[in-house]
């Protein structure tokens, strides 16, 4: 990919990946095994730190609930987003991702702190 170059600066000090892809595409479910690699475990963050989010296009006859994705993908939280029918559940799972991650962030940053204490 042309922008391989900047990943390394993106990457830099994140906390948290969401991949979005269109489950309908064989070669996107291809191509979030390489993001998820590089982004996530290579980095290294939690699988808890990515957010995988189905994305199904108006009109699509996307199949939400038969996704199934292999390991190490499957062990990621999926959401499926349709703005169309359910804009709320997906913001609703956004808001808790948020949380997630701001927790996490929270917890470190307490650690931190205590060993720079002791």
């Amino acid at each position: 990919s042309r922008f391989e170059t900047c990943w390394p600066a993106l990457m830099k000090d994140s906390h948290g990946v969401i991949i979005i892809f269109n489950p309908e595409l064989p070669s996107h479910l291809k191509e979030i095994e390489m993001w998820y690699s590089c982004f996530v475990q290579q980095q290294p963050l939690l699988d808890s730190q990515c957010l995988l989010v189905a994305h199904h296009k108006p009109g699509s006859a996307g199949d939400t609930e038969n996704l199934s994705l292999a390991y190490p993908l499957n062990k990621l939280k999926l959401i499926h987003s349709n703005l169309e029918d359910d804009p709320e559940d997906v913001r609703m799972e956004f808001m808790k991702y948020f949380r997630s991650i701001i927790t996490l962030i929270n917890e470190s940053r307490e650690r931190e702190e205590m060993s720079i204490i002791s």
